[in-house]
């Protein structure tokens, strides 16, 4: 194995490197010397290995933060903002080999993907970078002999935690929010995706004051853990599955922590009659679903709501949609959709199409179950799947399944829809598909969820505040708002002006 990457520099990796972790502006591996390996879903081939960080490695880093901290918050908020904005443009002049490690480790097509996650992490810091300075107080007038004013303040040492579906993008939306309100920050990466992360933080930490941004790397149990329950941390921020971010909330809840969630969610698209039978609604449910992302999204439209007056005929065109799709190796750039993360991931996603097409009777319209003959048989590889004559009550249709699948469920009337979509403990996203402005905005306002959108279905845009409700999540995210509310603090001043 040979390294890549030292600190500032950046370099792309056409066979299998070993990527320390990140603590206090140098490269460390861990204190044990153990590594995890990275694999390729696409040939299960080795990418290369990150350290198998535990609770020694994440206290080095929570150090390095809390010693960086004091002369970070004093630093002026424009000065932050500097930075980052000179650290956005160093990780764009990478961005393809950041681009290209994606597509290796976790399996994101190159070209419908991950050069477009790449260059979301430049905006993320160009954005954050220019609003350092918004966090403001304000003041309260209580005469000519008081002054009463407000402060926002950082908290002090962020413990961050992102997933493996969209590692660059959700490093780099917590290292900007955090870094630039004048926190310290340690991340830890996800053991299945950690190298794209390591190589975006050590270009980013290069514009920084060593110790401001630390990465430790390892598996949830052991590194994860450590740092959601490290007592020099003080304030949490996840992403990730609803059943650990439960874990990461009761953490918290033992030393009273505050903690930010963006979880899980079993997204509802709303399809209304009058708008069926137009190709760019089948273009729009489409896009919703996040396919070109193998469905591994949060935001994931994936049940899909059509009233049954067009239910056979919007199934049918949509299926042959998605059977236009190019699968395969997501380096190659005809590929449109790439491959399942993991063999883990893989085997759960086929367990969900095994119990609702060969116990529960569903009908897979497109895609299905992988056969055992698919030329792509050698990866983790599913292709698009609808499926019909599913129950609003089966596990694949409540439960979050990370993968390309969706549900087609017909509906008669509007209230009655509206009550299907709501009947969920998610409450992420939702999409209604209608050109009736009332009947749109009716559904919009009734969903419960903390983004809707109407009549399109990309991604969240830079000052949209996002989050969930229900069990996606607590705090929002990608805008000013959430930056301040998320790693900020109030603190209030009272004067008497009078002595």
């Amino acid at each position: 194995m040979t390294s890549t990457s030292t600190a500032g520099t950046t370099t792309a990796a056409t066979g299998p490197v070993d990527a320390p972790m990140l603590v206090g502006g140098e490269d460390v591996p861990a204190v044990s010397g153990a590594w995890v390996d990275v694999t390729s879903p696409h040939d299960r081939s080795l990418v290369g290995r990150a350290p198998r960080g535990a609770a020694e490695d994440v206290d080095r880093a929570v150090a390095a933060a809390r010693a960086a901290f004091p002369a970070w918050r004093a630093t002026p908020p424009r000065a932050r903002g500097r930075m980052l904005q000179l650290a956005a443009d160093a990780l764009e002049a990478v961005a393809e080999d950041v681009a290209r490690t994606i597509s290796r480790e976790n399996g994101n097509a190159l070209r419908t993907q991950s050069r477009g996650e790449a260059a979301y992490g430049v905006d993320v810091l160009r954005y954050f970078g220019g609003l350092a300075g918004e966090s403001k107080g304000r003041t309260v007038p209580l005469g000519e002999k008081t002054l009463d004013y407000s402060r926002q303040e950082p908290y002090g040492v962020v413990g961050a935690v992102v997933p493996w579906n969209a590692p660059v993008q959700l490093a780099c939306m917590k290292i900007a929010s955090a870094v630039s309100m004048g926190n310290t920050l340690v991340l830890k990466a996800a053991e299945d995706a950690p190298l794209a992360v390591l190589l975006v933080a050590r270009t980013v930490a290069a514009h920084l004051p060593p110790g401001v941004l630390n990465v430790v790397t390892g598996y949830g149990d052991e590194a994860g853990e450590a740092l959601t329950g490290h007592p020099g941390v003080d304030k949490l921020s996840f992403t990730g599955s609803t059943a650990t971010g439960s874990r990461v909330m009761a953490r918290a809840a033992e030393r009273i922590v505050p903690v930010s969630l963006e979880l899980g969610g079993k997204n509802p698209q709303v399809v209304f009659p009058d708008v069926a039978g137009e190709e760019w609604v089948v273009e729009g449910v489409t896009a919703a679903m996040r396919f070109v992302r193998q469905g591994q999204s949060c935001t994931a439209g994936s049940r899909l709501y059509l009233h049954r007056s067009v239910f056979d005929d919007f199934v049918e065109r949509f299926s042959r949609r998605l059977e236009r799709f190019v699968v395969g190796d997501p380096l190659d750039e005809a590929t449109d959709i790439g491959a399942i993360v993991s063999e883990r991931q893989y085997d759960r996603v086929c367990g969900y199409l095994r119990e609702g097409l060969q116990e529960q009777g569903a009908v897979a319209v497109t895609g299905g179950l992988p056969a055992d003959d698919d030329p792509l048989s050698g990866g983790f590889y599913v292709r698009p799947t609808v499926l019909t004559g599913v129950d609003q009550g089966w596990r694949v249709a409540r439960e979050e399944v990370f993968g390309p699948v969706v549900v087609a469920i017909p509906w008669d009337d509007e209230e009655e829809v509206v009550a299907m979509a709501n009947d969920s403990h998610y409450g992420l996203s939702a999409f209604v598909w209608t050109k009736d402005l009332g009947a749109g905005l009716r559904t919009a306002n009734a969903l419960e969820a903390g983004w809707v959108q109407v009549n399109q279905g990309g991604g969240q845009v830079m000052g949209q505040p996002y989050g969930g409700w229900k069990r996606s999540g607590i705090g929002r995210e990608f805008s000013v708002e959430g930056a301040v509310e998320a790693f900020t603090q109030t603190k209030h001043v009272s004067v008497d002006l009078t002595h």
